[in-house]
């Protein structure tokens, strides 16, 4: 006889609220070319609902301290200070410049753990990362290079190499990278940002992508393992510093540069929990809607213990969130 386990909270659904206000709060800076103010806007809309929530956490990882913006900052503790003690990884706006600049793909996320479940990079900002789908999850090798790869990804989804797509950064630093990928008869998407929606199109059906190739930000890194590992995907990453002072701040921290971290090292946790809204339109998200008193939602919520995936569209009445929160929508 099979053992019943009883249904539990889920905190992802309580982490989308955060998310859903982030992302509210962003999309009123969509196109006005004003990065900062948008991102301030998200924090302060993310961090206002995280602290309605029944949980002892702390930011382990925010993005803030790489891009010098505001930020929900390492160390801070969220939430009412009662029921289950967790880690926070969190980026109200992933894609800040594509809020300003009104471009597609933007979207605000947030992951969460056990305490200790997720990777601490610490002075780690920037890391290369290789992420597919649970089918080929077992042919990937970032020691390798991107053609070894790209045939054994190949071989695993059944594809012509000219039938894959790998999602790449629109970054100086992969002009090398992007030249091998096209040699080797592969085709390539190219972004100027949003890695951590990148992640997720290389794992989620139907995105048109099937691989995340390149050097991106550690927070996110780190915030896509919480998702990849959660749908059954594979993912791995190493540290990977774009300056010499970044360099020596791992070494000096006792990290090695040239390790290879696996999924379950980047996520240890079994029960992780992983929100993202859109903010603008996406691959697998829809950004923030207007129709009249009411904005519209489009959200991804997973957890990883039951690898449960919703998608959730939420109406929301502008007069009552403006009554409850002020003048962030």
């Amino acid at each position: 006889m099979l053992a019943i386990e009883r249904p539990t909270r889920n905190l992802s659904l309580d982490l989308l609220r955060s998310t859903e206000a982030a992302a509210l709060a962003a999309a009123r800076w969509v196109g006005l070319g004003r990065k900062d103010e948008g991102d301030q806007a998200a924090v302060d809309a993310m961090r206002l609902l995280l602290a309605t929530v029944p949980m002892q956490a702390r930011v382990v990882i925010g993005e803030g301290e790489k891009d010098k913006a505001p930020m929900l900052y390492n160390g801070e503790e969220l939430g009412t200070g009662e029921g289950p003690s967790v880690d926070l990884a969190v980026d109200p706006i992933e894609g800040t410049r594509l809020v300003a600049q009104g471009r597609g793909g933007a979207i605000s996320v947030i992951a969460a753990a056990e305490r200790g479940g997720l990777f601490n990079p610490g002075p780690g900002f920037y890391a290369a990362k290789l992420v597919v789908g649970p089918r080929a999850k077992e042919a990937i090798d970032l020691s390798a290079g991107p053609e070894e790869n790209l045939r054994e990804i190949a071989r695993a989804l059944g594809k012509r190499l000219r039938e894959v797509t790998v999602f790449v950064l629109d970054k100086p630093r992969h002009m090398g990278l992007i030249e091998r990928i096209r040699q080797v008869g592969a085709r390539v998407s190219l972004h100027t940002d949003g890695d951590v929606g990148g992640a997720l199109a290389a794992v989620l059906p139907d995105t048109g992508i099937d691989v995340l190739m390149g050097t991106g930000g550690t927070p996110e890194g780190v915030i896509a393992a919480v998702a990849v590992k959660a749908l059954g995907g594979g993912m791995q990453m190493r540290l990977d510093p774009q300056s010499e002072e970044e360099r020596w701040a791992l070494v000096n921290n006792g990290y090695d540069p040239q390790r290879v971290y696996t999924l379950d090292e980047l996520c240890p946790a079994e029960d992780a929990h992983f929100a993202a809204t859109g903010i603008t339109d996406g691959q697998f998200l829809r950004g923030v809607r207007y129709r009249g008193e009411y904005a519209v939602t489009h959200s991804l919520v997973i957890r990883g213990h039951t690898r449960t995936l919703r998608y959730i569209e939420s109406h929301h009445l502008l007069e009552k969130l403006r009554a409850i929160s002020g003048e962030l929508y």
